[in-house]
């Protein structure tokens, strides 16, 4: 028998299978990353991204479709991370468009959604580029509308989203050279079909472990970190957290069931999960005596703990008010690096708040947001200092509501300085935004890391551990020492007006090696001021600036 709609409860389970799919299949999704450079990669990135947008929905019933949908792409708005994220974000947020108000989904309802979150995802790129994700989403969206026509069966329906979604992305290296030359599909477009491939699992009640192409298995979304920072209203007063640590040896999975839904009844945030062995219970409820008392009648009950959430909520008000009570400057910077070199440099320069993130870890949306809002000031400068992060953070100054903030696609960490170090105190907003935009301009950035996987890129036969010179993000040096990969890219990069460089050695080049270095090229360029700074980055043994 045909199914026609599908129920808010079932598209929680379809939105929990998704990321559980996807969690599983990071690593494999990873690996599909042509560039080889050890960056924080598309599959994590979409999972940290998949696993924020279902954290509301554990433990909870949403009476519709339309509930459902919002609280992912609310979850999700929030916690996208990388551009991936960001866009699979926007993906999420079409489709709660498609769905709002709906009790269920028909036919005519998932084809809408589909086709919203193409469009929604190709409005939130400046220069959208085919052959990626945005063109899976795009392809599913109107395929689907011609299958309208054969059949209104949901499971039919997403059978086909499959289908197509698969077919379409074994079509993505004719679209991008980089992806033919590399061998591989598009990464973003595969962690996609993933999701939707736990969508279909879910509808035929089939375990996604049948589906699993990951050895290493992470957990499952429904073990998620309760962040009470983030509650605006307290319902439930006591945040209450027990193992169920010897449970009865007669104890069956169904009164582990029941306990889920008599905790459901006197609170929210509901997190029971385990085994016959050991359960794990989380509940915010007013009733805290009530709901251990409850899990007794399954054994004895371990780690308790019970936090007054009123008391925190009342704390953070006080902080906030406190805050709010300064006198607001009329400038601020946040910044984004990883290393804690470089995060003294950017202080060290005024910078008010600095993000940890960049190559090896892209911030959030709403990490990128709560620094913004952190700032005491009217108008706030964000250095995003890596490609992949450009696009959150304009994502996080659309949600700002009271400050003027101006996004400068600072690419590296050394253009973001070279920005900051720009930055007029007298001028206006506009002006300010400008200069420190032409200052960045001005900088060319030479990264020295280590290839990650054999690969053919920008022309290059990379195999894995070679060393890698790149120039403004482009491969242009390979070799097999450090020292001498950086002496050459450098001799490409200097020319005769060239005045400045500066070194920023990471956490795996001891400062001699870096200083010898410096002497080297101070012979090569007698004409360049050559400075050096610790910057304990990860991964990448040397950022280099030229100006």
């Amino acid at each position: 028998m045909p199914q026609k709609t599908i129920d808010g409860m079932m598209l929680k389970e379809m939105f929990l299978s998704g990321a559980a799919l996807l969690e599983r299949n990071r690593q494999s999704i990873d690996a599909l990353n042509v560039f080889p450079v050890p960056d924080g990669d598309t599959g994590t990135n979409m999972t940290q991204t998949m696993t924020s947008a279902v954290k509301d929905l554990s433990g909870r019933t949403f009476p519709t479709v339309s509930d459902v949908a919002n609280s992912v792409a609310r979850g999700a708005l929030k916690g996208a991370r990388g551009n991936s994220g960001v866009i699979l974000s926007q993906i999420l947020r079409g489709i709660a468009k498609g769905l709002e108000g709906a009790e269920e989904m028909n036919a005519e309802l998932l084809v809408r959604a589909m086709e919203l979150g193409a469009e929604t995802a190709y409005k939130a790129m400046m220069k959208p580029k085919e052959g990626t994700i945005l063109t899976v989403q795009r392809v599913i969206a109107e395929e689907l509308s011609a299958e309208l026509k054969k059949t209104i069966d949901m499971t039919d329906l997403m059978a086909k989203i499959v289908s197509s979604g698969d077919a379409i992305l074994k079509r993505t290296p004719e679209m991008l050279p980089v992806l033919k030359q590399a061998g591989v599909v598009d990464s973003g477009g595969k962690g996609l079909m993933v999701v939707y491939a736990g969508f279909l699992a879910a509808l035929r009640g089939e375990p996604i472990d049948l589906l699993v192409t990951d050895e290493d298995a992470g957990p499952l979304p429904g073990e998620y970190i309760d962040d009470h920072s983030q509650l605006d209203e307290i319902r439930y007063a006591y945040c209450t957290e027990f193992i169920v640590s010897h449970p009865r040896p007669d104890m069956k999975d169904s009164e582990v069931a029941r306990l889920r839904k008599r905790l459901e009844r006197i609170g929210d945030c509901v997190l029971v999960i385990g085994d016959l062995e050991v359960v794990k219970v989380h509940v915010h409820t007013n009733e805290p005596g009530k709901a251990i008392q409850m899990a007794l009648e399954l054994g004895e009950l371990d780690a308790i703990k019970v936090d007054n959430m009123l008391e925190e909520f009342r704390e953070r008000m006080e902080k906030r008010q406190l805050q709010a009570a300064l006198e607001q400057k009329q400038f601020g910077i946040v910044a984004v690096a990883l290393g804690q070199g470089l995060s003294d440099i950017f202080r060290e320069l005024m910078v008010d708040q600095v993000v940890d993130g960049g190559q090896t870890m892209n911030p959030s949306i709403d990490d990128l947001y709560q620094a913004i809002e952190k700032v005491n000031a009217k108008e706030v400068f964000v250095l995003p200092n890596n490609t992949n992060i450009i696009l959150a953070a304009q994502q996080a100054a659309e949600l700002t509501e009271n400050k003027k903030v101006y996004v400068l696609p600072t690419k590296s960490v050394p253009m973001g300085v070279a920005a900051a170090v720009a930055f007029m105190p007298d001028a206006e907003g506009e002006q300010n935004a400008q200069h420190m935009q032409q200052a960045a301009e001005a900088v060319h950035t030479a990264s020295i890391t280590y290839a990650v996987r054999d690969t053919t890129f920008d022309g290059h036969e990379i195999h894995e551990g070679d060393i890698m010179g790149l120039v403004d993000n482009k491969v242009e040096v390979l070799g097999s020492d450090v020292r001498q990969v950086s002496l050459d890219v450098i001799r490409d990069m200097v020319h005769e007006d060239s005045e400045l460089i500066t070194i920023y050695y990471g956490e795996d080049i001891e400062e001699q090696a870096a200083n010898t270095l410096a002497e080297q090229l101070e012979q090569q360029h007698p004409q360049c001021e050559i400075t050096v700074y610790e910057g304990k980055q990860p991964l990448y043994f040397y950022l280099i600036a030229v100006e």
